[in-house]
């Protein structure tokens, strides 16, 4: 009779098993896909980088767990799966669309995973007939900052300097030329 009484407890109570075995496995699958992302670094990383990307996996993970657990709750799979493509189609355009914000996301994640290009490398960005030159400060979630040879600081966004050829210099660049201003526009002095 217990066997029973067990099994029907089971049978009634599955979906606050189920989300119970979700939030148990929760922890143990983030340690993995940690170590995944160890594995697909090369080389040095910074820490504050390595912070971002894993709490941006974090969020990813939470986000399917999230909706692994609504399905076994009773959302009907037709309209999840509505949900789901609909989903799916918003965030593609959202995630590589070249003027969408969440796109500099995705190219963070791309940049950290491809490590080519590390704070304190010097690079040249090439846009067309224009170029941009500087040391990498820092690589956050949005943009990349560059320090110009001059001092300046140059803010360029994630997915442009993703889809963008970008030179890694040997060396520091030398200083631009300033051009000598020799008549200025405007009435003449006397």
């Amino acid at each position: 009779m217990e066997f029973l009484d067990v099994l029907e407890l089971i049978t009634d109570q599955y979906k606050l098993i189920v989300t119970v075995i979700a939030l148990l496995l929760f922890p143990v699958l983030l340690k993995l896909t940690k170590k995944l992302l160890e594995k697909a670094i090369k080389g040095k990383v910074d820490l504050h980088r390595k912070y971002r990307a894993e709490l941006l996996l974090k969020i990813i993970l939470a986000f399917v767990m999230l909706c692994l657990v609504l399905v076994f709750w009773g959302i009907e799979l037709r309209g999840l799966l509505v949900l789901g493509s609909s989903l799916f189609a918003m965030l593609g355009v959202a995630l590589f669309a070249a003027w969408s914000l969440l796109s500099n996301l995705t190219a963070f994640l791309l940049m950290f995973i491809q490590n080519d290009c590390r704070v304190g490398f010097w690079v040249r960005i090439v846009d067309g007939a224009n170029h941009i030159e500087g040391r990498i400060v820092e690589m956050g979630l949005m943009n990349v900052v560059l320090e110009h040879i001059d001092g300046h600081r140059v803010i360029y966004p994630n997915n442009l300097f993703v889809t963008r050829p970008v030179l890694v210099l040997n060396a520091e660049p030398k200083p631009s030329k300033t051009p000598v201003i020799k008549r200025i526009i405007g009435p003449k002095k006397s």
